[in-house]
């Protein structure tokens, strides 16, 4: 038998304590070397620190381990792991005290950092100031949020990430992590938390500024009677949550209002063209953080075509046959799709009109499936047997559309 122990420890026990389904399981080893894992048929796979499989489960094992801050940033970190490695300092290194603790073989809890006292207490709390070290934990913390959305941040928590922003740690954060964890908090059931509390801590200004900026800037009350944009912003993230909406719509929704940040208060509270602006921001923001492809697209064509969206019950064919053009609806009928999923997640975002029907969204999915009926191979046969040729055979196409979407707005009309 080998002489080293085993823990179950970080998020598995977690929430096993708050009642939730344990999804991953994290296992860590104390007092063995690399070497006796290897004696005792554990499978190396780990590059920054050492981390095996497990030679029966194929779960993920590592080492307990103690890092050292070398350098700015999150790659600025030097690990050691030894037998002499307790567990208690392997716990001392994780992020908050819910996420360090730990379960031996006979389901005793090691808790050092009094984590369940913080479950108990609702509390997310950084375990030692080496949190301060490792600035991604900022956006952890406001992950989590979101996910346990009754829970509140320990004062000196804020406090010690917003020292951590003020010293410039933020800005040395790289893309891929900053996507990677803004992307999982806004698939968290209340997303809105993420961003009050990247706002409180003042990160939400280095991050996305964009954003930030909205909070404060005015709407038509008649329309918002939220009446603050940063608000709305939150709302609309919050009822796509309600809705499960995917990644696509939610990102699309954090950018869809981006221009009202940039609108003059002369201007307030009306913000004429902000669309415009809004995908222009919309595309910075996915440069900026390597946006995935399906995400950027999305949210630059709900930035532009929101606001004809919500007023196209009011359109007539010609312009409903537009707005499908425009939205490349033809070819990305599930891009289009997802467009009117947004803009229902926006008209819903408002204060008392959450549960509000939004027409449009099924009226324009109808419009597509009755111009998707056209048969385009006929109707350019046609075109072509009367001489039609390039741009004619296309106006001939369009035609035949508007005809099917007038024919069916009739039909439709009580």
């Amino acid at each position: 038998m080998p002489d080293f122990q085993t823990y179950l420890v970080g998020g598995a026990v977690r929430d096993r304590l708050l009642g939730l389904p344990v999804q991953d399981r994290d296992w860590v080893v104390v007092g063995a070397s690399p070497q006796a894992l290897l004696d005792a048929g554990y499978l190396p796979v780990g590059k920054d620190f050492p981390v095996f499989l497990h030679p029966d489960t194929r779960e993920e094992v590592a080492l307990a381990r103690t890092e050292r801050k070398t350098a700015a940033g999150y790659h600025g970190f030097a690990f050691h792991a030894a037998p002499d490695v307790t567990l208690e300092q392997d716990l001392a290194r994780r992020d908050l005290t819910i996420n360090a603790m730990a379960e031996d073989a006979q389901g005793h809890f090691i808790d050092p950092y009094d984590g369940q006292r913080d479950i108990a207490q609702k509390t997310l709390r950084h375990v030692s100031p080496a949190f301060a070290e490792d600035p991604v934990r900022i956006l952890r913390l406001a992950r989590f949020a979101a996910r346990f959305s009754d829970f509140t941040v320990a004062p000196e928590t804020v406090s010690l990430m917003r020292a951590m922003v003020e010293a410039g740690e933020v800005d040395a954060l790289v893309a891929e992590r900053v996507w990677q964890e803004l992307s999982r908090g806004l698939m968290e059931h209340k997303p809105s938390r993420m961003f009050e509390v990247l706002r409180e801590c003042g990160a939400l200004r280095k991050l996305l500024p964009e954003v930030e900026a909205l909070f404060g800037v005015p709407q038509p009350e008649a329309h918002h009677p939220e009446i603050d944009t940063g608000i709305h912003l939150l709302m609309v993230l919050d009822q796509c949550a309600l809705q499960h909406a995917p990644l696509t719509v939610r990102y699309a929704c954090l950018c869809h209002d981006l221009g009202k940040g940039t609108t003059r208060p002369e201007e307030w509270p009306r913000h004429i063209a902000h669309e415009t602006r809004s995908e222009k921001l919309a595309r910075g923001v996915s440069e900026r953080w390597k946006v995935p492809a399906d995400c950027r697209e999305l949210a630059e064509l709900v930035a532009r075509e929101h606001t004809h969206v919500h007023q196209s019950g009011g359109f007539t064919a010609e312009a409903r046959l537009r707005l499908l053009e425009r939205c490349d609806a033809w070819r990305r009928p599930e891009r289009f799709a997802e467009l009117l999923w947004a803009c229902e997640c926006d008209a819903r975002g408002r204060l008392g009109l959450e549960n509000r029907d939004y027409p449009q969204r099924a009226r324009l999915a109808a419009d597509l499936a009755v111009t998707q009926q056209v048969d385009l191979a006929a109707v350019s046969a046609a075109a072509m047997a009367r001489g039609a040729q390039g741009p004619a055979i296309g106006a001939a196409v369009k035609a035949a559309r508007l005809g099917a979407l007038r024919s069916f707005t009739d039909e439709r009309q009580p």
